[in-house]
């Protein structure tokens, strides 16, 4: 057939030429369509619309040498478009363009399968897909062509690849590092770039950067940075450098041919802001490492990052300070900072970028670690006011490490309370609800710091941060957990602060932990003992025991043993159950007349004989109404049911006027438990011993419950039915001690340890089984001169209260065993 000469304008008629079996036509179709891909990406969507990209690929493993060729040019060139790059991981094509790379093939397929390959190494199948068809020896090979296109094609597809830490390794072993030296002294700049930054990548390694050092690099990478043509090569010289700075023996070597101060020296007079960042960088991972941060120390390398936070950089300034954080851990270098570094820290702590604000205020909390010095610093550069506000930052990071500085400031009274005075409590509260495991923690621990002032746990009750501390005592995490428990055991120093916890369930929580060997910790139990210690009539319910320091005040009651699990109940929700058989609440309430007269109601209903009204929309009486009742009980002339009718009514009238959900039960005056108070202040603590007042105190607490009893009469003491009779006459389950007039065990045991705690004479109140409860004291022996004229510790013993009024059994006796279980 003779020739044909074919002429079109058409894309889609050389489409179709691509499937013609003759190689001339093939080539010639081929170079066109890479002329028209080469005009902009819409012709390449276009042949990817035609169905050029299959033929294509057919194309490049042609026997013919040029169609070939033509035909990997214009796939290369396609590849740009991320359209087609997806169809070539279809089609698996990297396979075939690996096997182009040989030595014996055109420099130009060398070239565009290059290409071709780097376009697609942008993905993460495609780079595994090279690295396991053996992709990576071929291009290592590549560096070394004298085509700079291949080149800058091979490193730049290389510098992708070796983001996965499986080509990083490989690319060590296939001796990667000379020519990617050689490659920084190409005459092209973006191929100087991208070797640059695939050392970056693979220094990484610490095996990668002894080969490096083996073959030169650090002089190849100083020499960059010592040239001024290379300026813009300086910020990835020095990325590379930071990474080598890592190893001891690298830093050494560095600082013995001068080049660290060089460095330093350089980064000094620096304008580049990427480069002053990278710098700082390099000395942020430098000193990680305890021996590299000596050597930084003796190079000054502190005035250099405290220059940096100067830098009208905001990059900068984050670097600067983060490398500071790093440098921390050297006691020199923190002095160092502390002197000079932490003003201008703490103008960082106002700044509009979060970013730096968080940066600023870590290097702070590393720097006022167990440095007063430093925390004094901070104070006097008026850190105080800045680091509160950050507490309401955006940013987890900044929250916690503001908390770390002020925990840190308040280890120092006078700080603690200007602090305290700006209102750091209410401030805590936000944190503590937190999501963030670090905040949390931090915040609870600036909780306990905090909480050692009574005017601090004021406000964070007022501010509602107990609820949330209470809530993280759930916490999985183990450090929340521990510090929670520290701020709940400091705040649970006071009386309204503690009940409150035990409000929200906190002493609940806290058994709960403590019953998990896994959960529990030194502050957990801490933290339920004092909570205990100010909730005395739960503690004694639930543990049992009073020790001589637990001071039994006004509002205690002895509800007896609860069981595990069970609620703990008020005495207000005492008050409001009816009537049973169960074992009497015995309470405490020995307020002086004047006092319970203005602010108690219920006594004037007992001691003046008046009508006790159980009324369940009445929950309290007003004085108001007090006054109301105590009225018509004085007029004259009235049959009883008139003036209870009376009574009734006018208490129906005043109710209107008071705010129920403001008022709150109040227990009657114990006017009886006043007088025994009063009695033994003015006979027994006159007595000259202690012995002598305990002896007096238990025949005292003796005569006023029914004296002696004999042990084989013990069954014949009808306490029962007196504790009964009371009952029944108050018309409550709740009994003063001062009524009980026969009292068994516990009642005088009670008895005893109020009315010592009230003289000081110190004792502890023990619960026993079956109705047992006893005190114990500690007294020195009568012969006070011990072995070789020392003094012998004292002895516990226990006081007998039954049988023999004041006889004192030794703690460890038999006789003390019978007391305790006859």
């Amino acid at each position: 057939f003779d020739p044909l000469l074919i002429e079109s304008k058409t894309a889609a008629t050389v489409v179709l030429m691509l499937s013609s079996p003759e190689e001339e036509v093939l080539a010639k179709a081929c170079d066109a369509l890479y002329k028209f891909a080469s005009k902009g990406d819409e012709n390449k969507v276009t042949l990817l619309g035609l169905g050029a990209v299959e033929h294509l690929y057919k194309l490049i493993s042609h026997e013919d040498p040029i169609v070939r060729r033509n035909a990997i040019m214009v796939l290369g060139i396609m590849a740009f478009n991320h359209d087609v790059k997806k169809l070539l991981r279809e089609l698996d094509v990297t396979n075939s363009l690996i096997s182009q790379l040989v030595p014996e093939e055109d420099v130009v397929i060398h070239e565009f399968a290059t290409l071709c390959l780097a376009h697609m190494a942008v993905e993460y199948t495609t780079k595994v897909q090279i690295f396991e068809q053996g992709g990576l020896e071929p291009l290592i090979r590549l560096l070394g062509s004298p085509d700079p296109d291949v080149k800058k094609n091979s490193v730049e597809c290389i510098y992708l690849l070796v983001q996965d830490f499986q080509s990083r390794a490989a690319v060590r072993a296939l001796n990667i590092i000379p020519p990617l030296l050689e490659l920084l002294k190409s005459e092209y700049p973006v191929i100087q770039l991208l070797a640059l930054k695939t050392l970056e990548v693979i220094s990484k390694d610490r095996e990668t950067r002894i080969i490096l050092q083996e073959n030169k690099g650090l002089d190849c990478l100083l020499k960059i940075l010592e040239t001024n043509e290379f300026s813009d090569l300086h910020v990835e010289a020095l990325a590379v450098l930071g990474n080598c700075l890592e190893d001891v023996h690298t830093l050494q070597l560095i600082q013995q041919t001068g080049g660290l101060k060089k460095l330093l020296s350089f980064v000094g007079v620096s304008t580049v802001p990427d480069i002053q960042k990278n710098a700082a960088k390099a000395i942020t991972k430098t000193a990680y490492d305890c021996e590299n941060r000596k050597i930084l120390n003796e190079e000054e390398v502190e005035k250099c990052l405290i220059n940096l936070l100067e830098i009208d950089n905001d990059g900068v300034k984050v670097a600067a300070s983060q490398a500071i954080s790093a440098m921390c851990e050297n006691l020199a270098s923190k002095r160092a900072f502390g002197l000079q570094g932490i003003p201008q820290l703490v103008q960082l702590l106002s700044s509009d970028n979060e970013e730096v604000k968080e940066a600023a205020v870590t290097a702070l909390a590393n720097l006022t670690a167990a440095s007063p010095t430093n925390a004094s610093a901070v104070a006097e550069a008026e850190g105080i006011e800045p680091l509160v506000n950050i507490l309401n930052a955006q940013r987890d990071g900044a929250i916690a490490n503001a908390a770390t500085v002020l925990t840190n400031l308040a280890m120092q009274e006078p700080f603690r309370i200007n602090i305290q005075s700006r209102g750091i409590m209410s401030a805590l509260a936000q944190p503590l609800r937190s999501t963030n495991s670090q905040v949390q923690s931090k915040a609870a621990f600036a909780v306990a710091a905090f909480g050692c002032d009574a005017d601090a746990r004021t406000e964070l009750r007022n501010a509602g941060g107990l609820g949330p501390l209470v809530e993280l005592l759930h916490s999985k995490n183990e450090e929340v957990r521990r510090n929670v428990c520290w701020a709940v055991m400091v705040c649970a120093s006071d009386e309204l602060t503690a009940f409150e916890l035990c409000r929200l369930g906190a002493l609940d929580i806290l058994e709960e932990i403590n019953l998990s060997t896994g959960r529990k910790n030194n502050f957990s139990e801490a933290a339920l003992e004092k909570l205990l210690d100010n909730n005395l009539s739960q503690k004694y319910s639930q543990m049992g025991y009073l020790s001589s320091s637990n001071i039994i005040t006004d509002g205690f009651y002895d509800c007896g043993q609860i069981k595990p699990g069970v609620k703990f109940l008020s005495l207000e929700e005492l008050s409001m159950q009816e009537l049973t058989d169960r074992r009497a609440i015995i309470f405490i309430n020995a307020k002086p007349r004047e006092e319970a007269c203005s602010t108690n109601i219920l006594y004037s209903f007992v001691d003046f004989g008046l009508f006790i009204i159980k009324r369940k929309d009445v929950p309290y009486l007003s004085p108001k109404i007090m006054y109301i009742v105590f009225y018509v009980r004085k007029g004259k002339g009235k049959k009883e049911e008139e003036t209870m009718k009376e009574v009734i009514q006018n208490i129906d009238k005043a109710q209107d006027e008071i705010n129920l959900e403001n008022a709150h039960w109040l227990p009657p005056p114990d006017f009886i438990l006043l007088d025994y108070i009063n009695d033994a202040s003015k006979t027994i603590l006159p007595l000259t011993t202690t012995r002598e007042q305990v002896v007096a105190l238990a025949q005292f607490v003796a005569d006023k419950m029914g004296g002696p009893i004999e042990r084989d009469k013990l069954h014949d003491f009808s306490w029962e039915l007196h504790i009964s009779e009371i009952e029944f006459e108050l018309k409550c389950n709740i009994v003063p001690v001062g009524k009980v007039k026969k009292g068994t065990f516990y009642h005088r045991a009670l008895l005893f340890k109020v009315i010592a705690d009230r003289i000081g004479i110190g004792c502890s109140l023990v619960r026993g089984e079956y109705n047992r409860a006893w005190n114990e004291v500690k007294l020195v022996d009568d012969s006070p001169q011990g072995i070789a004229g020392l003094l012998l510790p004292p002895q516990e013993y226990i006081v007998d209260l039954m049988f023999e009024p004041g006889f004192l059994i030794k703690q460890r006796s038999a006789e003390a065993d019978q007391y305790k279980h006859i």
